[in-house]
């Protein structure tokens, strides 16, 4: 029996197998490449919107490190980006958790210009009650705006909490505990930069760029 033709239909289609495993895994690493490209711009789009136009010429995503301080960053881990013109220090871009929202973490992006103030505050990730909680998104209400140009001294600490607490931020008919965590991670994230100083400005970077969260 002549073996001949079974052995070439054999290796054509292990030559067909071969193929398709190779264009899958071709496939696979180009669409996770282009995942983690769209990934790294977003981010790009949130810290410029934070941080004043033209004042950075540096790429904050490569020049970050990772800090630790669950008690006043609310995690284990926290991303810090390093905005610079030249040599000069801009502002530090802190990616902390507030632990105890209402409906479970908070995820914020905090920019601290050089001067202690802040450059802007944004909402990376959530789970508020929509309606209520998820006023704390930029594009449901500007409440997130009344952190700009605020520091540990103005206001004052005593008043660095909710109206309905005695402070001077605002709080959503029907949800209080929101603002109010936001209001507590964003002071403590304030505190936090203050008691670091020019460390975090010096401390080396880390070798690989960041898109949001990894390490």
């Amino acid at each position: 029996m002549n073996k001949t033709p079974m052995l070439l239909a054999a290796l054509v289609l292990g030559s067909f197998a071969v193929a398709g495993v190779s264009l899958v895994v071709v496939t696979h690493a180009a669409m996770d490449q282009r995942i983690l490209e769209n990934a790294r711009l977003a981010m790009q789009r949130k810290l410029a919107a934070i941080v004043p136009e033209g004042r950075y010429d540096n790429d904050p995503l490569t020049d970050r490190i990772l800090v630790s301080d669950p008690t006043l960053l609310g995690t284990h881990e926290t991303q810090v980006y390093r905005v610079r013109q030249g040599d000069q220090p801009v502002a530090l871009i802190l990616n902390p958790v507030v632990p105890n929202g209402y409906a479970g973490p908070i995820e914020l992006l905090v920019s601290v210009l050089h001067d202690g103030t802040i450059g802007g505050v944004r909402v990376l990730s959530h789970h508020e009650t929509p309606g209520l909680g998820d006023q704390i998104e930029e594009a449901k209400s500007d409440w997130v705006l009344s952190f700009d140009g605020k520091s540990l001294g103005q206001p004052p600490a005593e008043s660095w909490a909710v109206k309905r607490d005695g402070g001077v931020f605002d709080q959503f008919t029907g949800a209080t505990i929101t603002p109010r965590s936001i209001v507590v991670a964003v002071k403590n994230t304030l505190a936090y930069v203050q008691a670091q100083g020019a460390r975090l400005y010096t401390a080396p970077a880390l070798a690989t760029p960041s898109g949001r969260g990894d390490s």
